[in-house]
């Protein structure tokens, strides 16, 4: 038991080790991987991410126009960003935090017309 002593004491005058989270967070590391986000204006529907994703969290819908994201499923690789051909995803430094609903990322998606060159 007295072996323990100057540890307690050292616990007793040391900083804390750990941080009060929802009030504290802790800044991003340089090369972080976070949120994933779309320029809808240069997105083109063709659903490349979507395929390329390794968890299936993207959702993608010519038809209808949209691209959708279920960032709870994500693990945030980036490999959809990696492999879009107009670059319109990025990845942010910044973690999605605890929510408490579930919720999915929608995008309407504008569709590009082709123009017959005259």
């Amino acid at each position: 038991m007295f072996n323990f002593t100057p540890v307690i004491l050292k616990n007793f005058t040391r900083k804390k080790a750990t941080r009060p989270y929802p009030k504290t967070r802790r800044n991003p590391f340089d090369k972080a991987r976070g949120k994933i986000s779309i320029d809808p204006q240069e997105c083109i529907l063709c659903s490349i991410c979507a395929r390329k994703c390794p968890v299936g969290c993207i959702t993608v819908s010519k038809k209808e126009g949209f691209w959708e994201l279920d960032p709870l499923a994500c693990v945030y690789c980036g490999t959809c960003v990696q492999f879009c051909p107009t670059s319109c995803l990025t990845q942010e430094k910044t973690q999605h935090y605890p929510v408490p609903r579930k919720f999915t990322q929608k995008s309407k998606v504008e569709k590009k017309l082709k123009s017959k060159a005259t």
